[in-house]
């Protein structure tokens, strides 16, 4: 199985794997043009949709893709039943496509129902887990992000970490800022930039490196409650983490 990004809008990505067989999966298809584009162009046979969440620039394609490939099965949370989803899935659901087997995490945070889909070592996470960063908080609680982040440090450490947009420098300039003599941080913020000016992409990640270098990770961190002026005695992670998700939403 390969896997190939689309990118599209100013920073989505939509995924893309396809076999030998020129059968492939899309996740999360923001826009229908481009993913047209490439199935015409390539002779692929769109097999299956998957989708994160219910937010436009992650579903406004599915109903075009649909009409040009009816027999396309659609993935998605309760949350997208309205958006074309054919079966609604959640945590502890999987199923197989393309000879891969896929198991649903409940990723809720960035919306109440968004989730996940996992194949090993492969993480499809929407908006959950970015590069340096985590997924804004629109329809849903800090906790809930908290501990949806729990459920994925908890993976391998070589899963790869395929997120929904390309946030890293924003995300690990506010690293810098957190954790300003974290030399990993540093070594990583200069990677990146030499990334971006070649114009290319940062993800995926894996997650063995975002526990070095993203603090949404790291909230048992000392260092980071003196960034933020939080008292030593806070005992709970996902306060912190909350806090931290707050002063990323006015960086």
């Amino acid at each position: 199985m390969n896997i190939i990004r689309i990118p599209v809008l100013s920073t989505n990505y939509i995924w893309f794997l396809y076999n030998y067989k020129n059968e492939c999966i899309i996740i999360d298809p923001g826009e229908a043009i481009k993913v047209l584009d490439i199935l015409k162009k390539f002779q692929f046979r769109l097999r299956a949709i998957l989708l994160t969440h219910n937010h436009i620039d992650h579903v406004n394609g599915v109903a075009p893709l649909i009409q040009h490939f009816p027999k396309t099965i659609v993935y998605g949370p309760m949350e997208t039943k309205n958006n074309g989803s054919h079966f609604l899935v959640s945590e502890g659901d999987d199923f197989v496509l393309l000879k891969k087997k896929f198991k649903v995490l409940n990723l809720p945070g960035h919306t109440l129902g968004h989730i996940g889909f996992y194949s090993a070592p492969w993480l499809f996470c929407g908006d959950t887990v970015f590069s340096a960063g985590c997924g804004k908080i629109c329809i849903g609680f800090a906790q809930n992000m908290y501990e949806s982040f729990l459920k994925i440090r908890h993976l391998p450490h070589n899963t790869l970490i395929f997120s929904g947009h390309e946030y890293t420098l924003s995300n690990v300039n506010f690293a810098i800022s957190i954790l300003p003599q974290d030399q990993s941080i540093i070594n990583y913020r200069n990677k990146i930039i030499k990334l971006y000016n070649r114009n290319q992409p940062t993800v995926p990640t894996t997650l063995d490196l975002e526990l070095k270098v993203n603090p949404f990770f790291r909230c048992g961190n000392s260092d980071i409650k003196k960034s933020l002026n939080l008292s030593c005695n806070l005992k709970e992670e996902w306060q912190v983490f909350s806090e931290l998700r707050k002063k990323k939403d006015s960086f």
